[in-house]
């Protein structure tokens, strides 16, 4: 069955930003580069974490004075949306309080949100290795593509934030046939090189070649990109044994794409503890930016071997 996809998700309508404060200036600069290609409406959304304290006055505890934290929020963010309206587009600033996570999910399901853009960083050596708890949350339970821009990403600008080359990791797993097709969109899109990459664990690689060779292989993937769009747009297929992390960083790098796309059915909780997860170990050390589709996504276009699952508690770490 060929994938059902929004027409939305590779032609945003509406962008949110999910904002720090202070904001990631180098993530609003996608964000905002994005808005301007599509004429896409943009929101720049932000979420404080607040203790409600309830106390009589002789405790000489006071109430949380929510109507003022939202203001005093949501002033960090007006210079931003102002470049954003000096470049003719429509942005809103909205501020809630409450996790942020929880409240950037609880939006996108109450808007028409076609694609969520956010940045994450992490401190130290140790601390690179792992995606924030708000970017890690997002990215495995949103209804719509993620486009995360991790620590190492280069600033867009040299190259005016042009999308060229795709690279599109891909499987034998069911959900790559979505991912693949959103990659073919997103490259129809942007009039950009579409590469798909297959990466066999070494001990796999008898089992799934089985007689065939790399060659053979490769042009078969030609099958994942959808019959209209083999025809618009360039494509090529890689097919590398080795470690999946390893083998994608090097394309990513040596093919100088401009976007990486993946589907995040393996972004677990447990990969996120363990560093062992190739979502994660890609957004810490790829130089470019990443798409994501969560489970949610890949269900919702019909990936039958996802689930769609209530969202699942985050881990405690830095956006």
């Amino acid at each position: 069955m060929a994938a059902v996809l929004k027409p939305g998700w590779s032609k945003p309508s509406t962008i949110l930003f999910a904002s720090e404060i202070p904001a990631n200036h180098k993530a609003f600069a996608f964000a905002l580069a994005q808005a301007q290609e599509f004429g896409s409406d943009l929101i720049l959304f932000h979420a404080y974490d607040t203790l409600v304290v309830a106390a009589s006055e002789a405790s000489g505890i006071r109430y949380y004075d929510y109507a003022a934290a939202a203001r005093s929020e949501k002033q960090h963010l007006e210079p931003l949306a102002e470049r954003a309206r000096e470049a003719g587009l429509r942005c809103e600033v909205v501020v809630r309080p409450g996790l942020t996570a929880d409240e950037i999910l609880a939006y996108t399901r109450e808007r028409e949100i076609d694609r969520i853009v956010m940045g994450t960083h992490s401190p130290g050596p140790i601390g690179k290795l792992l995606v924030g708890s708000v970017a890690e949350a997002v990215l495995r339970t949103a209804s719509s593509p993620v486009y995360i821009i991790g620590p190492d990403v280069v600033d867009g600008s040299y190259r005016n934030f042009a999308t060229r080359t795709i690279l599109c990791a891909v499987s034998l797993h069911e959900a790559s046939t979505v991912v693949a097709a959103f990659a073919a969109e997103l490259a129809a899109q942007h009039g950009a090189r579409l590469i798909l990459q297959h990466v066999i664990r070494p001990q796999e690689r008898a089992e799934f070649l089985a007689g065939r060779s790399l060659d053979e292989v490769e042009a078969g993937m030609l099958a994942l990109v959808p019959s209209d769009l083999q025809g618009r747009i360039a494509i090529q297929t890689i097919v590398v044994p080795g470690d999946p992390t390893e083998e994608l960083l090097y394309q990513g790098h040596t093919q100088h794409a401009d976007l990486i796309v993946l589907g995040a059915q393996g972004a677990s909780a447990f990969a996120a503890i363990t560093r062992h997860g190739v979502v994660y170990k890609i957004l810490a050390h790829t130089h470019c930016p990443v798409i994501t589709l969560s489970p949610v996504v890949l269900a919702r276009c019909g990936s039958k071997s996802e689930k769609l699952q209530p969202a699942e508690a985050y881990l405690a770490g830095v956006f």
